[in-house]
């Protein structure tokens, strides 16, 4: 049988959903939700993305339906809605990990992909799950998580990921690692 993993040394844009139009540059790339209806641009480097991580909170795994949540932080003044931004909705709670601070997340209406989300925690940020990302080339690189935080919660069949910084409650986990090192890292 031939090997058929992808090649992910360079872009890769696997079937996944409706939209087909994913890119990725230099310097940004696409995120789209499974229906297509809406669609990001973000930066791949510094300033505007910050960081990437793994959450293990209580949030991330309501909201991913799974036992953890990949993520990365972008600048908002550097993330664009190319389409779809009227399909957004909000919902938003203050009873979150780090109570007391708001967390409003947004969601397309039409498949219920979740895009982003942004609070008091980090005010001017949005927090992007990188399973929403087009080019699957850049979850390998680019965006490979630089640390896991709220690691008290990891459940104990899921080990640590090698290399990467651990942190037990987030705080303010997401600002400590500049991003212009990490890329220069990778």
């Amino acid at each position: 049988m031939a090997d058929t993993k992808p090649d992910l040394s360079r872009p890769y844009f696997p079937r996944s959903g409706v939209a087909t139009d994913g890119w990725t540059s230099d310097t940004e790339a696409t995120a789209t939700c499974l229906c297509g209806a809406v669609q990001l641009v973000f930066p791949t480097e510094g300033p505007g993305l910050l960081n990437r991580f793994v959450c293990h909170c209580a949030d991330c795994r309501k909201l991913t339906a799974s036992m953890f949540a990949s993520n990365f932080a972008v600048a908002d003044t550097h993330l664009k809605h190319v389409r779809g931004r009227d399909h957004l909705k909000s919902w938003g709670q203050s009873d979150t990990p780090k109570s007391g601070t708001v967390m409003t997340n947004y969601f397309c209406d039409t498949c219920g992909t979740l895009m982003y989300r942004a609070g008091e925690v980090l005010p001017g940020h949005s927090v992007l799950r990188i399973g929403t990302v087009d080019d699957f080339h850049l979850h390998e690189t680019k965006l490979k998580p630089q640390m896991e935080v709220f690691v008290e919660n990891r459940v104990g069949w899921l080990k640590p990921l090698d290399g990467v910084k651990q942190i037990v409650e987030q705080g303010q986990a997401i600002e400590e690692l500049p991003m212009q090192d990490a890329a220069s890292k990778q």
